[in-house]
């Protein structure tokens, strides 16, 4: 009887050990194989990195020149009326985003939906207040209603925009 006692509790201990062995290798073996994903996963997108950095180099870019500060420094003329301005300040905004349209194939799609957010939300404000104006009136008039528009803002959704690409920037390093 304590032969049979003694052979179970070897047994036991040999099963008991085993299944520590096999847990740790299993354990083991997961890890190297998330390790070695990962490294895939990197080695993948190294080549992208340039890529997609330029892409956020070119959507701040984009922040930046349909921002209504740089709009008006740019398209500012003398002799011009509200709704002259007010258009080309909308096909400013139109022709920047379609000239950087194909950067949303390197920037997460949440990003490029804030970029989109930003577009609409500047050319809107552009609208909105030039059709509070007079259409014929002097465009200084369109342009100091946009500047006490943005003074009486928080934020605006191109300073929004720009943050979001910092941030993925951050997340790409």
């Amino acid at each position: 009887m304590l032969n049979i006692i003694a052979i179970l509790l070897f047994l036991l201990i040999f099963a008991a050990a085993a299944y520590f062995i096999f847990t740790l290798t299993k354990q083991y073996l997961d890890n190297r194989h998330q390790a070695q994903l990962i490294d895939l996963q990197q080695q993948r997108m190294q080549p992208t990195l340039p890529l997609r950095l330029q892409a956020c180099e070119r959507l701040i870019l984009l922040c930046e020149r349909i921002s209504i500060p740089n709009l008006i420094s740019r398209l500012r003329t003398e002799g011009a009326s509200v709704n002259d301005l007010r258009m080309a300040m909308i096909i400013a905004i139109q022709q920047e985003f379609e000239h950087n349209i194909t950067q949303q194939l390197y920037v997460s799609e949440n990003l490029w939906n804030i970029i989109i957010l930003a577009r609409n939300n500047t050319a809107d404000i552009v609208n909105m207040v030039a059709q509070k104006l007079s259409p014929q009136a002097d465009s200084s008039v369109l342009i100091n209603e946009l500047f006490q528009f943005l003074n009486e803002q928080n934020s605006d959704s191109v300073s929004k925009a720009q943050a979001a690409i910092r941030q993925e920037v951050a997340g790409m390093m």
